[in-house]
């Protein structure tokens, strides 16, 4: 595994699972979900104190940028010489563009701290939120091979469920029964701190779990 040190920016910052720093507004029918931008930049800057940001002034020196019609910011993050702009539209709570006619400074004030947050984004925090995603895909990966490891314990313990049948069902399909092959398999499920012992017993028929249970009794009397 990488060390911090190692990791590029993007693995670092990808690797955050911000959900629990996100708020959830309700927009044309949708649900759209927001990173803070002040608890997004304050985790970006104690990962790289270096990190900066700049906002894109138009040729009039205004901060924001317009057609005659609407507006918009433009602005930048650099983490480690590598910036990452974002151009983003003003809008309503309704995430409709804002007449210019209309536009206020608490718009663009808005609309900057969004379009900071969106270049954290493509350095890779939270960048999962606008792909669609409910955790990161770091997270994503390690939950699918934790996943895979317990199918395949789950087949090793029933591969090992079924050998334990076929010898006791083995042991008792006689004339006598085999009291030490018995012995032998329920010997070695304690081996396994007896946490197959159950699932065994269900795939027996009652007259065999009887059989078994005098069997193992009688095996404890003698051992006492």
């Amino acid at each position: 595994m990488k060390s911090e040190k190692t990791k590029s920016v993007f693995e670092t910052l990808s690797a955050i699972n911000v959900n629990d720093h996100t708020e959830t507004y309700g927009v044309g029918g949708k649900n759209l979900t927001y990173l803070s931008w002040a608890w997004a930049w304050e985790t970006v800057k104690k990962h790289y104190p270096e990190m900066t940001s700049t906002i894109y002034e138009n040729a009039e020196g205004l901060n924001y940028h317009h057609d005659g019609k609407t507006a918009w910011v433009k602005t930048g993050v650099t983490i480690e010489g590598i910036e990452h702009i974002e151009d983003l539209p003003v809008m309503n709570n309704n995430n409709k563009s804002i007449l210019i006619s209309a536009v206020t400074s608490w718009d663009i004030n808005n609309t900057v701290q969004r379009s900071i947050t969106k270049c954290l984004a493509r350095h890779g925090l939270g960048l999962y939120l606008y792909q669609g995603e409910s955790i990161p895909q770091a997270e994503t990966e390690a939950n699918n091979a934790a996943e895979i490891e317990r199918a395949a314990k789950d087949v090793e313990d029933q591969t090992l469920i079924n050998q334990y049948v076929h010898s006791l069902k083995k042991a008792l399909n006689g004339e006598t029964v085999d009291d030490s092959g018995v012995r032998e398999v329920f010997t070695e499920i304690a081996k396994g701190e007896n946490k197959l012992k159950s699932r065994v017993y269900k795939l027996l028929l009652p007259e065999e779990q009887s059989v078994i249970t005098e069997v193992m009794t009688k095996t404890t009397k003698e051992a006492a």
